[in-house]
């Protein structure tokens, strides 16, 4: 899908991709040889680029790092979403964001500029999100993981159907009425994230290869640049996320010293102990689950009834790191990742992703205990 719009002195012209498409390969290549643009921009941020040129970028990751910084959940659905595009990817030969490698490429041949024109994908999926109701973030993370358990079977006249407008306007539309914090981010700020890094390139003449969902949005936002500052800021904790984060441990322990000074201490102990089952046993059997290690289950079940009382830790991070201490990745997993991470399998296998498993799914308990546990020993006050 190609397009060509005048912007003030500037002739862009837009080629709408299918991600995983020989096609789309081949009219970008055609497109930029024939037009020989001064700047040819990509759908691209820079980690994306590494990640694509580099086939051995997983193996510079810091797993301890990850976790420490919070990180873990968002660097597995990453993984996730990137094992389901690489399974549609193998079935058609085509390696997802071969285009963008091929147009960067060419440009290069032609000694014209290039220009990574995306939003860093980690501040995209922050800001995602950050904009998702409780629903919407359990029904995602269900679809996520669904996900792992699919094999995507589709043609390549379907991959090339895909970049007709009609068929992507009613694909945008059902998304934005199922989780319309998802589309707000991951396609009508990227359009205009996009929009703006494309009329801003330099050069009079400006090739710009962007997947063909974002063509409607980069075309009505080109001549409305935006500032870029607004679109990368991450989102704050709201009013509401700060009280619950605090509210609830300070509620849950006044609780339990309210039972010892004005009811009884054999109350207030029933209470201790309902909260370090309940927290510890839906804690561990998570790192259960994912597969951890014994020891990183036993760390998960002592932990989450402490770490669910204190905001700035989490159950996830304490057996997380237990278990990258127990069990650390050899360089034979870093190798094998990106194959590892398209089946379940391989997933629940390779120690890199069995870290990250422990991490969410220990997260994930401790977070139902909590909820679980709040009006269990509220109800011994009767």
């Amino acid at each position: 899908m190609r397009q060509e719009v005048t912007v003030g002195d500037k002739r862009i012209i837009l080629i709408g991709t299918a991600h995983i498409s020989q096609a789309s390969i081949d009219e970008v290549e055609e497109v930029i040889r024939e037009v020989r643009p001064d700047t040819v921009c990509v759908e691209l941020c820079a980690s994306r680029y590494e990640s694509i040129k580099n086939k051995d970028h997983w193996k510079n990751m810091d797993i301890v790092k990850v976790i420490k910084e919070g990180k873990a959940p968002l660097l597995m659905g990453n993984l996730i979403m990137s094992a389901f595009q690489k399974k549609m990817g193998d079935q058609l030969g085509v390696k997802p964001g071969a285009e963008m490698v091929a147009a960067i490429k060419v440009t290069e041949e032609i000694g014209a500029k290039t220009v990574l024109a995306d939003r860093e994908v980690t501040t995209t999926l922050k800001r995602a999100w950050g904009g998702l109701g409780l629903w919407e973030k359990v029904k995602l993370m269900g679809q996520i993981m669904g996900s792992l358990f699919e094999t995507p079977d589709i043609s390549e006249e379907e991959i090339e159907k895909l970049k007709e407008g009609d068929v992507l306007t009613e694909a945008i539309e059902t998304m934005a009425k199922e989780m319309p914090g998802i589309k707000k981010v991951l396609i009508d700020e990227r359009d205009r994230y996009l929009s703006t890094k494309i009329s801003e390139a330099e050069g009079e003449t400006i090739v710009a290869v962007v997947g063909a969902g974002h063509m409607p949005g980069i075309i009505k936002y080109l001549d409305q640049p935006v500032d870029l500052y607004e679109l990368d800021q991450l989102p704050k904790q709201g009013k509401m996320g700060t009280i619950l984060k605090w509210g609830i441990p300070s509620i849950i322990m006044g609780i339990i010293a309210y039972g010892f000074f004005q009811i009884d201490a054999s109350v207030s102990m029933e209470m201790v102990k309902r909260w370090i089952l309940i927290n510890g046993v839906l804690s561990a059997l998570g790192a259960l689950i994912a597969g951890g290690h014994i020891l990183t289950i036993i760390v998960a079940f002592i932990a989450a009834p402490i770490t669910s009382l204190n905001p700035t830790i989490a159950a996830g991070w304490v057996s997380g790191l237990t278990e990258a201490w127990i069990r650390k990745p050899k360089v034979s997993d870093f190798e094998s990742l990106a194959e590892d991470i398209t089946t379940v399998k391989g997933f629940r296998r390779n120690e890199i992703t069995k870290i990250l498993l422990v991490v969410v799914l220990s997260n994930v308990g401790s977070a139902l205990g909590t909820f679980i546990g709040f009006p269990l020993i509220a109800s011994l006050l009767g």
